[in-house]
Order: C-alpha cells, then sequence, then structure tokens
C-alpha cells in the first residue's frame, strides 16, 4: 500500500499530470518538485550539516566582523546606524536581543588598534573574512562547484563584500529613516486614504531588504556563472521565508515563559543557536532553490554523481585537451572549469576529477586566475597519455594487483595495445590541426 501511495506521489509530482489543468496545474507542479527537492536535500543532511557549521562559524566571527564593518563605518561617522540594524536583526529574541547587541557592541567598542596590535588586528579581520569564506563553500556546495577561488581573488572580493555589503545596508537604513522623517512623506502618512499605502509599505520594506540582501548573496558568492532570474527567484523564496521566520519566532520567544523554568541561564544560549541555525538553513534553502531554477534536471536526482561509462571518460578526457589547447592556441579564448562544464554541457562535479587527473599527470596546468592551460608544449602531449589518465590512472582500493586468470590477462593486453596502435603517436598538437581543418 504505501509503495503504490509512493509511486502515485512521484507520477502526479514528476509527469505531466497537472498540466491539464492550465496554468495553475503547471504552478502547482512547480511548487511540489521544488518542496520535494528541498525537503530530501534537508533530510539527506548536508543542508542541515552545513548550517551547523555555519553556526559555529559565526560564532567564532562574529565580533570580529562587527569589529571590522564598524572601522569602515567609523571613517564615514555613521557607525551608530549598524547598533539600530543589529537591533532589528535580533529582534526576534525579544529583550534579550536588545541585551545582546547592547555586549557585543560594548565588545566592539573595546577593540581598538592599539590594544590589539599589528597581529590582533590582523587575526581579526582574517576571522572575518573566513567566515565568508565558509558561506562561499556553503553556496559551493550547493552549486555543484569543486574548485574555489584563488587566494588573491577571495581576499579582494571577501573584503569588498564586507566594505560594501556594511556601506549598502547602512545607507539603506538611513535613507528609510530620513525619508520617513520628512514633512511631506508625515502629512502623507496621517491622510486616511495614503496611511494605509505607508502602513502596507513599512510592512513590505523589511522584505525587500532582506530579498535584495540574499539576491545578492546568491549571484555573486557561489563561484560559477549564476543569472539574475534565478539568483532574484531564490533572493524571494530566501527572504521570505526569513523574514516570516523572524516573525514566528519572535512570538514564539514571547510566549515561551517555561523556556527560562527548563534551561535556566542556558536560555539564552539555546535560543541564540537555534535563531542563528534558523537563519543559515532558510540561507542555503534559498540558495538551494536558486541552482534547482537555473538548472531543473538535478531537481529529480538531486546529489547523485552523474556515472559515466569507461567510453565518455576517454573521449570527455581527450574533448577537454582539445578545448583547452584550442584555448591556448587562440589568444583571443580562455577556458576555465565553468566554461568547460557550460561547453560540454556536463556538470562540473563530473568534470573536476578528470581535469584532476589530468593536472596530476602534468597534461594540464591552472594559472592564478583559474584558467586551466597546457602542462607542457602539445606536440609532446601524446593522446595515449591522455586516456591512460582515464584508464588506467585514478584506481583505489586495496585490490591493486588482482589475479586474474590467463585468458583474461592476455585479452586485456590485446585491447590496450589495439588502443595503441589505433592512435599510434599521434599528439595533441596533430588532433587541433584535424580539428581545425575538418
Amino acid at each position: 500500500m504505501l509503495a503504490n501511495l509512493s509511486n502515485e506521489l512521484d507520477r502526479i509530482i514528476w509527469d505531466d499530470v497537472l498540466y491539464k489543468y492550465g496554468l495553475p496545474g503547471r504552478v502547482l507542479a512547480g511548487v511540489l518538485r521544488n518542496l520535494y527537492a528541498v525537503l530530501r536535500d534537508i533530510f539527506t543532511g548536508q543542508l542541515t550539516l552545513r548550517s551547523m557549521s555555519l553556526v559555529y562559524t559565526t560564532l567564532l566571527s562574529v565580533v570580529p566582523l562587527i569589529a571590522v564593518s564598524f572601522s569602515v563605518l567609523k571613517g564615514f561617522g555613521v557607525h551608530k546606524d549598524l547598533q539600530q540594524y543589529l537591533y532589528g536583526v535580533l529582534e526576534p529574541l525579544g529583550e534579550k536581543g536588545i541585551e545582546y547587541t547592547d555586549n557585543v557592541i560594548a565588545l566592539v567598542e573595546n577593540v581598538n588598534g592599539s590594544v590589539l596590535g599589528g597581529i590582533g588586528l590582523a587575526f581579526f579581520v582574517y576571522t572575518a573574512v573566513s567566515m565568508v569564506q565558509k558561506i562561499e563553500e556553503s553556496f559551493n556546495y550547493v552549486w555543484y562547484v569543486t574548485k574555489p577561488r584563488s587566494f588573491a581573488t577571495r581576499f579582494v572580493e571577501y573584503s569588498a563584500v564586507l566594505i560594501i555589503g556594511t556601506l549598502a545596508i547602512t545607507i539603506a537604513i538611513r535613507t528609510i529613516a530620513s525619508i520617513g522623517e520628512e514633512d511631506i512623506v508625515v502629512s502623507m502618512q496621517s491622510n486616511t486614504v495614503l496611511s494605509p499605502i505607508f502602513v502596507l509599505a513599512g510592512t513590505l520594506t523589511p522584505y525587500a531588504v532582506i530579498i535584495a540582501i540574499f539576491t545578492f548573496l546568491y549571484k555573486f558568492m557561489p563561484n560559477t556563472n549564476v543569472k539574475f532570474r534565478s539568483a532574484l527567484v531564490g533572493g524571494c523564496a530566501g527572504g521570505f521565508l526569513w523574514v516570516t521566520a523572524s516573525m514566528l519566532f519572535g512570538t514564539f520567544i514571547t510566549n515561551s515563559s517555561d523556556r527560562q523554568a527548563i534551561y535556566a541561564s542556558f536560555a539564552i544560549a539555546v535560543t541564540t543557536l537555534i535563531w542563528l541555525y534558523l537563519n543559515w538553513l532558510i540561507l542555503l534553502i534559498g540558495s538551494q532553490l536558486a541552482f534547482y531554477f537555473q538548472n531543473p534536471a538535478y531537481m529529480k536526482i538531486g546529489r547523485r554523481e552523474p556515472r559515466l561509462s569507461n567510453a565518455m571518460r576517454e573521449r570527455l578526457a581527450l574533448n577537454i585537451m582539445l578545448i583547452v589547447g584550442d584555448a591556448f592556441r587562440d589568444s583571443s579564448k580562455s577556458v576555465n572549469l565553468r566554461s568547460l562544464s557550460e561547453q560540454l554541457r556536463i556538470p562540473s562535479i563530473t568534470v573536476a576529477p578528470i581535469v584532476l587527473g589530468l593536472e596530476k599527470n602534468g597534461l594540464l596546468t591552472t594559472a592564478e586566475n583559474e584558467e586551466l592551460l597546457p602542462g607542457r608544449e602539445m606536440a609532446r602531449i601524446e593522446l595515449n597519455e591522455i586516456l591512460s589518465v582515464v584508464r588506467v590512472d585514478g584506481e583505489t582500493g586495496s585490490h591493486r594487483n588482482p589475479k586474474w586468470s590467463g585468458a583474461i590477462t592476455s585479452l586485456g593486453e590485446t585491447i590496450d595495445s589495439a588502443v595503441e596502435s589505433t592512435i599510434g603517436d599521434k599528439s595533441l598538437s596533430q588532433l587541433l590541426d584535424e580539428n581545425e581543418s575538418s
């Protein structure tokens, strides 16, 4: 009975059963598919594990992160606005949110260059940057990105995120506050006709701000090409969940009088950990939805790595070297793992192990800007070397020297000899010449 119910539910979600009901049916099918995919990813445990990891990182880096932000804002004389923003962020914690904010601000104001010294200041900056790195790693996991940005690129981009992001949030808060204090706005708010519009705008403003922040993170944090439309879909879903969860959590905290009696002085720590965990889980759920919107083929299979036949892996290795060699000959072209994946229309998680194998064997090399280049002169790279990367190298396990029967050993040697004799001494350079002339 359960098997039949599961099969029927699977048919309704993944077949075109609901499409016959027109647009409402297509929308419902899309909602059910995304809901199924996200719940599956949550129950498999990876999103929850990474959310808990980000909670731990947050506890370590919250003071350094705010200290770095304060040091930037003090230069512009707007550091007090960040304190008001923290009050808003921690509002779901109730009265304790104000207490937490005051304690954090007091700690941050005690942090200054004369107390820290050069090494301590460098440690604070490193801790703040490492949190952004952890976020990028989580997003890369969601987007099947196996190779992070280079250290130099990460440092520049993370610093820009910390500085520009902090300024953008502060400017937005000040702008919203200043607009609300304008005489014309005050008079409009007192108008019986326009007052409901301002009430609605005030209700929707938190959603708009959070959606904009989430969309920015989903667009620029993963080390891959995220389309703006996909980032916006994830930002809308994640932002709506985040603001709604904040309101529900705030109501829960306000009405949980027995929490203090059960946990006593640990109630503050427990509440904070739960709130941080929910924040990071919602952020990753939004990123997962953005990924599925851009890559709907993954919605049903999830994180199961596509398996390739031996023949496909051989063709893939040869094609990778052909694309890299062609880009090397043409100065107007460049290729990296991301563009390679897009050009081959194969997920980067499948391409990356073969690229790594080619690098280990000296056939490929990666430049500082992540561009893939031939490991040596292409006339000295034989096609047999490329094939051996996927045909011979990369074996794992303890049975490296199995005992084959005599007939199998002889047949295997014959097959290997046939492959080598078919290709001969042809080099990558010769393959490129044939490709250009065809």
